[in-house]
């Protein structure tokens, strides 16, 4: 060696060299991809990963992939709307139809799988899930369990009520309504059903962006009790990102997509009664319609689910808190008016209106969901994994340190859980903010249905209680002590299932908490989500410093102010199970209760319909005029019956149509439908069973000049003399009219 020279080189090292060269430049580029930044990636969530993976969306399927879409809107006249708990909001119509949208993903070889619901109601109850799960039992054997089939909420508050089995959910939705309940259930499983039917060979993406002008903090102060250390961390008090799940077959085919975004779906407020998925429905409406082009609404392959997430203090109302009386704001973290008190302190929306309101933040979440489903190109690969259990929330230890133990309480809600938010004001002189009970109150609830015992009333100090629900159990318990935790992966997408609405700083301290329990045993680069409103229904989850100073959301927070510290040590268990390959050995935990409340209700029967005299169902009592411009509304009214008697004896089922006339082919054509956002069917009860629908159709400026008519189906009940009775269909048209140019 010594007497070889120093700059010659044997051919094996000189090999060697050009290999570590070539190593090193390709360790290069690498590391520069892997830290540039991604489109359409939000710095939102510092804790979030943000690499991007450039991939075609076409190729060899990594996971099989259905998806599926039913209409589970059930009764839309005289059964109250389920979210502001306002006795006056019964339904009375329709603006847009209600869908479950089911998406179920497989490992190649079926050995796993995993399905996600969205469903466009006010929040998924227990009795749902338990009739779900045993439907789903009853066809698939132990295809579809409870560990691998999430249930999620969009938490509209514009859906027909009467699905619960607790009691407290009864007060207002007029006990357990079946045709409701049933309407549900049958949606989510047929549209699992769909989704089941239809796997085929796929790719998923996941991408992110930020969504600006549709949200606020309707409980700004409590966020503020927050640690300044924390909050310094994050660019606003709401999360603005929207995290999205992008499914393509194998063969290119679009087949649809998941959007987590945080937003009350309030944009319809406590004075609307046409049935609706308000603003996320919207955005879903929109979507689908792009792709299932030339198809009406709820009809088409393409499935767009716009689901909840940490919504729990977030308003779409964007213009803010203001005085209705006055016109001042009403800003304060009492949300009270100097004259009317905080029944007069209510936020409102972008728009001129409700509906105008619901369609401009629906747009805003459609757009960015468009741009982020067009650049989504970080693929999602990897096994599939499920872990639920069930938990009694009422006592769970929660170890805070290695020498600090608390407990969770039993249920009770807070005296500012009777004033509500500034999205719907509650009733009476509650207000939000209130850490000490009311004399006059108390006494009532004390003589009407018990005084809380002391323990209950320490462990949810300094929270008020005004109902004492956990100690509440005539006829039935008031509120459910066993709740549902769950957790899948797909691949490095982790959706928690939470059974309530996270307020903002809960919903991120539960995702950091989820993916740092993943990454300690060596499971990086989680993408967690919050799914909300799932599996089982139990109020709100703040911040134990939230809790601190009593606002709805911390009155509603049912099980104390360690609720939030409980669901973190619960989750953790689940991806530490997850993580470590040891779901197995998690014990199920008690099952929940199944009560006997089918005959349950104060809903009034369905009373024989007439048609006042001279008159047939159908006939036109108001016509449409002769001709219409774009932008204006034709409107025809209709001698109808009680559409109650569709929802609960007919499967399928459309109110009204628009239809143009086609001179090319001599017939009608349908443009739109009861589903369609331009058109709204409203529905008035007069007497002695007599009543009328009026039909109207917003004309979109996109409209063709032509001819058109309105028609309106429905169904009439006789009932004869000692027999059953009898629905007859029935169907009116309006008059030909025509639209013209501007």
């Amino acid at each position: 060696m010594r007497g070889r020279s120093k700059c010659s080189l044997s051919r094996l090292e000189a090999v060697l060299i050009v290999f570590l060269t070539l190593m090193t430049a390709v360790t290069a580029v690498l590391l520069i991809l892997r830290f540039l930044p991604g489109e359409g990636v939000s710095a939102e969530d510092p804790s979030q990963p943000t690499s991007t993976q450039s991939t075609s969306t076409s190729g060899s399927g990594n996971y099989l992939i259905g998806v599926g879409r039913a209409d589970c809107t059930g009764p839309v006249a005289e059964i109250p709307l389920m979210g502001f708990a306002n006795p006056d909001q019964v339904g009375g119509g329709l603006l847009t139809r209600l869908y479950s949208r089911a998406f179920i993903v497989a490992e190649p070889d079926n050995s796993r799988r995993v399905v996600f619901v969205s469903a466009d109601i006010g929040m998924v109850s227990q009795r749902v899930r338990l009739e779900v799960l045993k439907e789903l039992k009853s066809k698939y054997g132990e295809l579809y369990r409870q560990d691998n089939v999430i249930l999620s909420g969009t938490h509209t508050h514009s859906g027909p009520a009467g699905y619960f089995q607790y009691t407290l959910f009864w007060l207002t939705s007029k006990g357990l309504v079946r045709p409701s309940l049933q309407a549900v259930v049958n949606g989510i499983v047929k549209s699992i059903d769909i989704a089941h039917e239809d796997m085929k060979k796929g790719r998923l993406f996941i991408n992110r962006g930020t969504v600006e002008n549709s949200q606020i903090n309707r409980s700004p102060y409590s966020y503020l009790q927050n640690p300044a250390s924390e909050r310094s961390r994050y660019s606003s008090n709401t999360d603005k990102e929207m995290v999205m799940l992008k499914m393509v077959a194998a063969n290119g085919q679009e087949l649809g997509l998941i959007s987590w975004f945080a937003v009350h779906p309030v944009s319809m407020n406590n004075t609307n009664h046409l049935v609706n998925s308000d603003n996320v429905g919207y955005a879903s409406h929109l979507f689908e319609q792009e792709k299932n082009e030339g198809m009406l609404p709820g009809e088409g392959s393409f499935v767009a689910a716009f689901a909840s997430s940490n919504l729990g203090d977030v308003s779409p109302n964007t213009k803010g808190p203001f005085c209705i009386n006055t016109g001042d704001s009403c800003d304060n973290p009492q949300s009270t008016c100097p004259v009317g008190g905080a029944k007069m302190c209510m936020a409102m929306g972008p728009g001129t209106d409700m509906f105008d309101s619901t369609r401009i933040i629906g747009q805003n979440i459609y757009l960015k969901a468009k741009e982020v489903y067009a650049n989504a190109s970080q693929e999602i690969t990897g096994p599939l994994s499920s872990a639920h259990q069930w938990v009694n929330m009422s006592d769970v230890s929660v170890e805070l340190n290695a020498t600090h133990t608390v407990k969770t309480c039993k249920p009770a809600l807070g005296h500012s859980f009777a004033a509500g938010t500034i999205d719907g004001v509650g009733a009476f002189n509650f207000t939000q903010g209130a850490v000490e009970g009311d004399p006059f109150w108390d006494n009532i609830r004390d003589q009407l249905l018990g005084e809380p015992s002391n323990e209950t009333q320490a462990c949810h100090e300094p929270k008020p209680i005004l109902f004492s629900t956990g100690e509440m159990t005539r006829p039935h318990p008031w509120h459910p002590d066993i709740v549902d935790v769950q957790l899948a992966t797909i691949g490095s997408l982790a959706i928690v299932a939470v059974p309530g609405e996270l307020t903002t700083m809960s919903g991120r301290r539960l995702r950091e908490a989820v993916r740092s329990e993943f990454e300690s045993h060596g499971t990086s680069g989680m993408n967690v989500v919050i799914a909300g409103l799932c599996n089982v229904y139990t109020h709100y989850i703040t911040t134990y410093e939230e809790y601190q100073v009593q606002r709805y959301e911390a009155a509603s927070t049912i099980y104390g102010p360690h609720t939030l510290s409980a669901y973190i040590q619960l989750y953790r268990g689940l991806a530490r199970a997850i993580a470590t390959n040891t779901v197995q050995d998690l014990p199920s935990g008690p099952e929940p209760p199944l009560f006997n409340v089918t005959s349950l209700t104060l809903v009034p029967a369905v009373t024989a319909d007439n048609a006042p005299s001279s008159k047939t169902f159908g006939d036109v009592l108001q016509e449409v005029r002769q001709q219409y411009r774009v932008g204006e509304v034709a409107e025809v009214t209709f001698v109808s019956a009680n559409p109650r008697n569709s929802a609960e004896n007919v499967t399928e089922h459309n109110f009204l149509t628009v239809e143009r006339y086609m001179s090319t082919s001599g017939s009608w054509h349908v443009v739109h439908n009861d589903a369609s956002w331009e058109t709204r069917f409203y529905w008035t009860k007069g007497s002695r069973g007599q009543s009328n629908a009026t039909v109207q159709w917003h004309i979109p400026r996109t409209t063709e000049p032509g001819t058109y008519r309105i028609r309106h189906f429905g169904h009439y009940k006789k009932i004869p003399l000692f027999k059953p009775a009898v629905f007859y269909p029935f169907e009116g048209t309006s008059s030909v009219f025509e639209i013209i140019n501007l």
